[in-house]
């Protein structure tokens, strides 16, 4: 029986891409396709895969949360983050949320289906360029992290954080959550007072550390 795969990536081009790359392996099967975190999030819930592969940086919901909401949600359901990006900060925040497995866009796809296969066996699948810095971090984590725990966000903040750190405005959050103007204000004044922050660049500067938001997908919004 083949192996259930989302793809996820907002670039159609390199998604149609990994889909027809994919759907060569005798063993996996492509039964969807995602644009953003939120439809990769919905087709998740709805067919119930067994592995999804995502891109990190996307906007609106970016690929820590939607692997954090998947691997909370459906906890047979195996993620694969993809990306161009190596900073170590980054692919914790992606293990930590319950990654199976993160591997490089600089790589061949070979490694990307190793990591599927990976995954399905119940095994951590990293790129090898991540391996080193990835054991050295767990092995000596930041003693700030260690002794000041981040406070916890919810859900819906921590897509707002992503919002507002991406460049969106409160206008078009709203419209983008479908919720009011004043309810995204209560949430980002809520959000201040968790983190000890003011302003829009102290929130985009925590964004950037906690691995919810990354700067080419802010350069994209910009």
């Amino acid at each position: 029986m083949k192996v259930q795969v989302i793809v996820c990536d907002d670039h159609r081009i390199v998604r149609e891409g990994l889909v027809a790359l994919l759907e060569r392996e005798p063993d996996l099967e492509v039964i969807a396709q995602a644009r953003d975190g939120l439809e990769l999030v919905r087709l998740a819930r709805q067919l119930a895969p067994q592995v999804v592969v995502t891109d990190m940086s996307m906007p609106g919901m970016n690929g820590v949360e939607v692997t954090r909401r998947i691997c909370s949600e459906l906890p047979n359901c195996r993620v694969i983050c993809l990306s161009v990006h190596d900073q170590t900060r980054q692919v914790l925040a992606a293990l930590d949320a319950g990654a199976s497995g993160y591997v490089l866009k600089d790589n061949s796809f070979d490694e990307l289906a190793r990591g599927i296969r990976c995954a399905m066996g119940n095994q951590l699948f990293l790129s090898v360029e991540l391996i080193g810095t990835v054991l050295g971090a767990r092995r000596h984590p930041e003693p700030l992290k260690q002794a000041l725990p981040a406070p916890e966000l919810t859900p819906r903040e921590r897509e707002i954080v992503q919002m507002f750190s991406e460049g969106y405005s409160t206008q078009a959050i709203a419209d983008s959550l479908h919720v009011s103007i004043k309810t995204v204000a209560t949430h980002r004044e809520r959000i201040y007072q968790k983190l000890q922050i003011q302003g829009v660049a102290e929130l985009t500067r925590y964004a950037l550390r906690e691995g919810l938001s990354s700067l080419d997908a802010k350069l994209r919004c910009a």
